[in-house]
């Protein structure tokens, strides 16, 4: 991929600047902030670590939109955060402004672009972001079950002492209180955890992953997370410049999938070249499909008066 933006450079659109240059994932990489000095700041310190890290990726930075011109994809980091108390929904109406003003940048200076969402809630504005556009639903996704089945996996490797090399785990439905873990798709290597670790556990695993953004946040007090969420930005983005095919949990627009329409749910797809390339539909128990209905509705509450 040649070039990549950042908009947004706060504490996640820094971390995930830093990663995707010391990957050297694209060959350009602009920061495009509200600040034109911090936005500056930022890819300089970011530029001055290329020889440490041996990347030869170019990193720009500023304020002026047009920085977008000729991106082939931008990651959309901007916007309040959370504070203490606060939930990802209360965020609504703040950041669907901020969201709107940068996808009519993309619209006028990067066209042709993918759109990767990340600002919260992440459900709503991918969907809004989707509608804005225009555009197939394959070029506009966000970023949720990367994280959040991230995070599960950390609390099995806790929990049952295994290497987290060998854990795979999958969090479904809306990047909120109400995500669908699922522990039947939950693996150490291949093996269901269900062999490993008692029906109590798998529970209290479950409410740790709802819980775990609240959790660093609580602790933290002046920010929310940012390490693992750029790690799991940078995952998607490989997945999409070198074309790996890689199954993930996304934000995806659906079209009937799990019996779901004019939204955007937190699924399991294909990420490749062309972005969204498949949603896949998996069988669900008869609790998971109704904790991914509770789920669904939970987003279809917070779009009501969007549109």
């Amino acid at each position: 991929m040649r070039k990549i933006a950042i908009v947004g450079p706060g504490r996640v659109g820094e971390s995930t600047a830093q990663i995707l240059a010391k990957e050297s994932l694209c060959r350009e990489l602009v920061l495009v902030g509200v600040d034109d000095g911090v936005a500056r700041g930022i890819a300089l310190d970011v530029q001055e670590s290329a020889p440490l890290f041996g990347f030869d990726t170019k990193v720009s930075g500023g304020a002026d939109p047009t920085l977008l011109a000729g991106a082939d994809l931008v990651i959309m980091t901007a916007g309040l955060p959370r504070k203490p108390g606060m939930s990802r929904d209360q965020l609504r109406d703040a950041n669907l402004a901020v969201s709107r003003a940068v996808v009519a940048n993309v619209l006028r200076h990067a066209p042709n672009a993918m759109l990767l969402m990340v600002s919260n809630p992440v459900d709503v504005l991918t969907y809004d972001a989707y509608k804005q556009t225009g555009w197939p639903r394959e070029r506009v996704f966000g970023l949720s079950g990367v994280l959040d089945s991230a995070r599960m996996a950390s609390f099995v490797a806790q929990a049952s002492g295994y290497s987290v090399r060998d854990i795979t785990a999958l969090v479904i439905g809306g990047h909120g209180d109400a995500m669908v873990p699922l522990p039947d798709y939950t693996c150490i290597n291949g093996i269901p955890i269900k062999h490993f670790l008692d029906a109590a556990t798998i529970a209290r695993l479950i409410e740790h992953t709802r819980q775990g953004g609240a959790e660093i946040l609580a602790l933290k007090q002046t920010s929310s997370a940012y390490d693992s969420p750029a790690a799991a930005i940078a995952v998607m983005v490989e997945a999409i410049i070198r074309d790996r095919k890689r199954i993930l949990p996304c934000v995806a627009v659906l079209a009937g999938e799990y019996g779901q329409c004019d939204i955007a749910l937190g699924v399991p797809v294909v990420l490749g070249e062309s972005g969204v390339e498949k949603v896949l539909e998996l069988p669900l128990t008869g609790d998971e499909s109704t904790a991914l209905i509770r789920s669904a509705e939970t987003v279809r509450a917070s779009l009501t008066g969007v549109f």
